[in-house]
């Protein structure tokens, strides 16, 4: 699958390949000696696992000033995936089934310096979103607890 990934995107004229790596650990020590503006990593890996990987990423040591952005990719879609992705920094979470075009895109965008989520964690995340946060009051009902100063 790794191999896959790489050649689709080295097919592309704006994106260069710099590295691959099998486990977390040694895509940490790549992406340190290569500064990739993106890094792809998956969830799931032998060894570091991606999410510790992305982490280590994301929170150079004291001296570091590249800070590559991450994009999980994963064949499981499970939401705690997700948040510990985002917690830990990464710019987009795409899952491994997406079409060539999407993957591709998705690269693109968190390149450009924005986020992306998959579809149907988007969905997933907004319905949760939505049923934690109360509805807020009326803005002029809210201004009215205001006091005086």
């Amino acid at each position: 699958v790794r191999a896959g990934f790489a050649a689709l995107l080295a097919a592309q004229s704006d994106i260069d390949v710099v590295g691959e790596a099998p486990d977390g650990a040694q895509g940490v020590e790549l992406s340190r000696r290569t500064h990739p503006d993106v890094v792809l990593m998956d969830v799931r890996m032998p060894g570091m696992d991606g999410l510790e990987a992305a982490r280590r990423l994301l929170a150079p040591p004291p001296g570091t000033t590249h800070r590559p952005r991450v994009l999980m990719l994963t064949t499981f879609d499970i939401d705690d995936y997700v948040y510990e992705a985002l917690r830990a920094g990464a710019s987009g979470f795409l899952l491994k089934d997406a079409p060539p075009a999407d993957l591709i895109a998705a690269v693109r965008v968190v390149a450009a310096g924005d986020a992306l989520l998959a579809p149907s964690v988007t969905r997933r995340l907004i319905a949760d979103f939505a049923r934690q946060r109360p509805a807020p009051g009326k803005p002029a009902l809210r201004l009215k607890a205001l006091t005086e100063r």
